[in-house]
């Protein structure tokens, strides 16, 4: 049995046309690349898994690749590129600032610094986790930042901007990266399925995209546990089932219910989401996120803010026709109060039923209210 490599390392991009979802950000590095108006130090900042530190891996092997394609690519077979790819590369160091933090750390940095590179044109510095970095090290780093040699590059990555020293920032070229869509990491893992030879459902997918919350590791992490749990085949049930999220069809009911005034259904299928082992608080989060889908639905140029399959777009687009604005409005303003008020609530269950008589009232007591 051979070894078993995660998806988020097997199908890390190699070079920029593979990166998802940062198409700006690799189209100006190439750009300046092709024009050799490179600075000196680069700041790549965003949330987890969106990217900072495969683009800095990728623009390190680019700017001493010796055969780069008209594309601005790396071609990952020269002298420069093979060293990098099997891992001894002696032109491209990487530090993780999490673990090392201290100024003797830092100070080993600047001796290499001085050191000019053995192949290539470029000596480069990928510093991650920056912020991580003590202020006595940020200190003795500043001088280097500033002058560097003219071989030296350096790139940070960090996921918290603002505990960096304005000093520091104002000595950096900086790019924030965005959270990856989730058609993007839809679309990225149907290829990944493709290439594996995996049966999935695009709904499937959808949900794992929404579960992974714009960062494209941990989707990657959410799909092959997935993919071991299912055996090679995903479907939506499978995914909802391992990943513990209530199905759509709830939240459609917990409305339809509504629009007919039926307390008694809501408050039966409540019980049924409780007895299915999931929190009442996770309920009223995917309620909310409903409702605010419906909202959306009321004026088609908007539809396109809908991150789900085009089926249950197409039942989102049916409710809302059969649902009035006041009610919506009134059911959100609703929620809110209820999500507000329920840590503080000693009886979670009973704070959450009132809420569902509330919401099943709303349409009765706007029928009273017309003339």
């Amino acid at each position: 049995m051979g070894n078993f490599i995660v998806s988020a390392r097997k199908y890390r991009p190699q070079i920029f046309d593979e990166v998802v979802g940062q198409a700006s950000i690799t189209t100006t590095l190439k750009n300046a690349i092709a024009k050799n108006h490179l600075a000196q130090a680069f700041l790549f900042c965003g949330s987890r898994g969106v990217g900072k530190t495969t683009i800095a891996r990728i623009l390190a092997k680019t700017i001493n690749c010796f055969n780069l394609s008209d594309t601005i690519e790396p071609c990952n077979s020269c002298e420069s590129c093979s060293s990098f790819n099997e891992g001894h590369s002696f032109n491209i160091l990487e530090l993780d600032a999490a673990s090392n933090n201290s100024v003797d750390d830092i100070r080993n940095v600047i001796d290499q610094v001085r050191i000019a590179p053995q192949v290539g044109k470029y000596k480069i510095f990928i510093i991650d986790e920056v912020h991580m970095l003590s202020a006595a090290a940020f200190n003795a780093f500043l001088k280097t930042l500033e002058e560097p040699p003219e071989h030296a590059i350096f790139i940070l990555a960090t996921t918290e901007k603002h505990k960096i020293l304005p000093t520091i920032l104002s000595r950096c070229q900086i790019f924030d990266f965005n959270r990856i869509k989730v058609e993007d990491i839809v679309a990225h893992l149907k290829d990944i399925a493709q290439k594996e030879n995996i049966k999935a459902e695009e709904k499937a997918l959808h949900i794992i995209a929404q579960k992974a919350d714009g960062a494209l590791r941990d989707a990657l992490s959410i799909f092959d546990q997935i993919v071991s749990f299912s055996n090679a085949d995903i479907t939506y049930v499978s995914v909802i089932e391992n990943l513990n999220v209530l199905d759509y069809d709830y939240y459609f009911k917990v409305v339809e219910y509504a629009l007919e005034s039926k307390i008694n259904d809501n408050l039966l299928l409540f019980n049924t989401v409780l007895q299915k082992g999931f929190d009442a608080s996770q309920f009223l989060i995917g309620l909310a996120e409903h409702l605010r889908n419906l909202l959306v639905c009321k004026d088609e140029s908007s539809v396109k803010l809908l991150e789900v399959p085009d089926d249950i777009k197409t039942k989102y687009l049916e409710q809302a026709k059969n649902t009035s604005l006041t009610f919506l409005m009134i059911a959100l303003d609703l929620l809110r109060d209820t999500e507000v008020h329920y840590k503080a609530s000693k009886n979670k269950r009973l704070h959450v039923e009132i809420s569902l008589m509330k919401l099943s009232s709303i349409q009765t007591n706007l029928e009273k209210k017309k003339p």
